[in-house]
């Protein structure tokens, strides 16, 4: 009887949502709705991908990724780097990128742009050339100014500068650092800022996540950017995770309000979480869960606008190539099947949007429920990864189904969350 329960609570728990005024129910299942619109519902920006004009000759690939309801945004994966784009002075290709930027809008999707100011895939010019500090400020305005401008008013945001850490939270080495010192980074900004007004401004790095020393050194990239009175508005965090080694809700929300604080959205802007080949049922499942660990941050925080894949689909994933013996990172397979982690991810935000919608609906319950950010990975357990979950599980954080309850006196709007909680009573 306890496993007839179980389905019956989470069925009606993720297909139902309520309002003052009556019931109406989802008819479409979770997993049919699209990634994209699953968290918009919850209160979020976008979810994205990114891709490049090398995977548009893929039919299956295009299926999903065309679909706006799945993905809300596109970022060229390369072809908008410093060296495929100038790969020579003053001689700019922009024909991939804008085959990206094209199809994004054609979509009705965002468009995100990447990157601007990075040490790595420099074309020859620049890497080995000859400096000065008035020659080389010019060089990164005029690429910057040119760049920009031709995608002007067509990026939500821009990745100014990109990966200046090194992981004891120091700038990493660069011709920019030694021809200019730290002087590079404000400039970079502010020329960023004089090319495109509209558009977003972000600082994007790797193992921010993980590494405190690092986190400490972007929040003194942001400081020094805010110093030279540039705008700066957002930190891409990148979250290349591996399974089982991702942080945990707690520790993620913590580092994303750092930057909060300072008066910054955030995003996770680079997402895979890697397992070690080949692959079983534990990795998938823990993968699961740890997919659900990080959109769950993303929902605690008010300013996590949103979240990007680093790619959707294993088959066009970066990781195997550079971590041999690692893969198998995205939410599908190289056969385009949806894998557990697609699964838990869009059964967590059903059930997200559910509570978010129930909770702006009811006055009763607004003031304790405000919104999604009050779901944990650890009160879904059972909506993630398809295990059984256990009454432990469930407590080991502060469950926001029995708050609701509690609150709400077991009101009518609340029902289908009732049920999903009754085989733990």
């Amino acid at each position: 009887m306890a496993p007839l329960l179980r389905n019956l609570a989470v069925a009606f728990g993720l297909l139902v949502s309520t309002g003052r005024n009556g019931v109406s129910a989802q008819t479409t299942p979770p997993e049919a709705q699209g990634l994209h619109s699953l968290f918009v519902a919850a209160g979020k920006l976008f979810l994205g991908t990114a891709t490049e004009t090398n995977n548009f000759n893929d039919s299956a690939y295009l299926a999903i990724a065309n679909n706006k309801n799945e993905f809300g945004l596109y970022v060229p994966e390369n072809s908008q780097k410093w060296g495929p784009i100038q790969p020579a002075p003053k001689q700019f290709v922009f024909t991939s990128p804008d085959a990206v930027a094209a199809k994004a809008k054609a979509n009705g999707q965002l468009f995100r742009c990447h990157t601007l100011t990075w040490h790595s895939q420099l074309p020859t010019f620049v890497a080995n050339g000859t400096w000065t500090r008035d020659t080389l400020a010019a060089v990164i305005q005029t690429h910057i100014s040119n760049v920009m401008g031709h995608y002007k008013g067509l990026c939500y945001s821009w990745d100014v500068v990109n990966e200046a850490l090194n992981d004891n939270g120091t700038l990493r080495d660069s011709v920019f650092l030694e021809t200019l010192g730290t002087d590079y980074i404000p400039l970079s900004f502010a020329a960023a800022a004089l090319a495109d007004p509209t558009t977003k401004l972000y600082y994007n790095d790797f193992n921010l996540e993980t590494i405190k020393a690092k986190a400490d050194g972007a929040v003194k990239i942001v400081q020094l950017v805010q110093a030279a009175g540039v705008p700066i508005h957002g930190l891409g965090f990148q979250a290349h995770f591996r399974v089982a080694q991702t942080p945990s809700q707690a520790s993620l929300v913590a580092t994303l309000e750092r930057f909060t604080t300072l008066g910054l959205e955030v995003t996770f802007s680079e997402l895979d979480i890697a397992q070690r080949l080949p692959a079983n049922d534990t990795s998938l499942q823990q993968q699961a869960r740890d997919y659900v660990t990080v959109v769950a941050s993303c929902l605690a925080v008010p300013k996590c606008v949103g979240i990007t894949l680093w790619q959707f689909t294993d088959k066009y994933s970066w990781i195997p190539s550079t971590f041999p013996g690692l893969g198998d990172a995205c939410l599908f397979t190289a056969d385009f099947a949806k894998k557990p982690a697609y699964s838990a991810v869009a059964s967590f935000l059903a059930a997200a949007s559910t509570t978010s919608a129930s909770s702006a609906s009811s006055t009763g319950i607004a003031g304790a429920v405000s919104s999604s950010a009050a779901l944990t990975n650890e009160s879904l357990v059972l909506a993630t990864a398809g295990e059984p979950g256990t009454i432990s599980e469930l407590k080991s954080g502060s469950s926001p189904f029995a708050t609701m309850i509690m609150i709400s006196g077991m009101s009518g709007l609340l029902w289908p969350v009732v049920l999903a909680v009754l085989f733990v009573l």
